[in-house]
């Protein structure tokens, strides 16, 4: 028996110490290298499949300095106030939404989710939330806080999020619903697009609704408060 418990307990640290190296390995190699796909885009190309749609995945990677600062500014406006000054994780904003979920139930659910944590989902986990997500999600986003700038945080983030139905990334976004490349996005275009983030599956930047029209008129006043984004 104690045997078998030590060949166990061999095998777990075994798996973790691999794990360690790997996911390492890979937010290093994403330092310099741009992640090819995410397993959400796999997920929706599964969807598309099993519901007989045509497969559709639109994506074209570029620079920052291509992704106009606006929409930079814009998502940091909606997503993120204080990206640039935390770790990671926001613990003003947690605190916030868990005294309003408390406060508030019954009504729509405030999250507390950083640009960084929303990047480190994207690129190295699935979408559905569970306990083993969410603590993977906290060690893949202390990882790239250690080891990426924010300014490649912010890179990764607008190049391989959901922006539409099987879209993804700013420049696919920005030709598919104004025929312009990311860098020419106005500040009104930029906060349009910031505005359909928290459901892409469902809003539509060429025919906003009501709420998306009022998250979009929210967002460009944040945008004021902010300012400009210094890296």
């Amino acid at each position: 028996m104690l045997k078998t418990l030590k060949r166990i307990l061999k095998w777990v640290i075994y798996i973790f110490v691999a794990f360690l190296a790997t996911s390492t390995f890979c937010a290093l190699i994403y330092k310099f290298v741009n992640p090819p796909f995410t397993p959400l885009m796999v997920i929706r190309l599964a969807e598309q499949n099993f519901s007989g749609q045509a497969l559709r995945m639109k994506k074209n990677w570029v620079s920052i300095d291509s992704i106009s600062p606006a929409l930079q500014l814009a998502v940091v406006a909606s997503e993120d106030n204080r990206f640039l000054e935390h770790h990671g994780f926001d613990l003003d904003a947690i605190d916030k939404a868990r005294e309003f979920n408390t406060t508030h139930k019954g009504k729509r659910i405030h999250g507390a989710s950083t640009i960084s944590q929303q990047t480190a989902k994207n690129v190295f986990l699935w979408p559905q939330r569970s306990w083993l997500r969410k603590g993977l999600e906290f060690y893949f986003t202390v990882l790239i806080e250690m080891v990426w700038s924010k300014k490649r945080i912010m890179e990764v983030y607008l190049n391989v999020i959901e922006t539409g139905k099987g879209i993804y990334g700013a420049e696919a976004a920005s030709r598919t619903y104004f025929s312009k490349h990311a860098a020419s996005l106005s500040q009104s275009e930029s906060a349009l697009l910031a505005a359909i983030l928290p459901n892409p599956q469902k809003w539509d930047p060429r025919f906003p609704t009501g709420y998306v029209r009022s998250r979009q008129e929210w967002i460009l006043w944040n945008m004021g408060n902010i300012g400009k984004l210094k890296y």
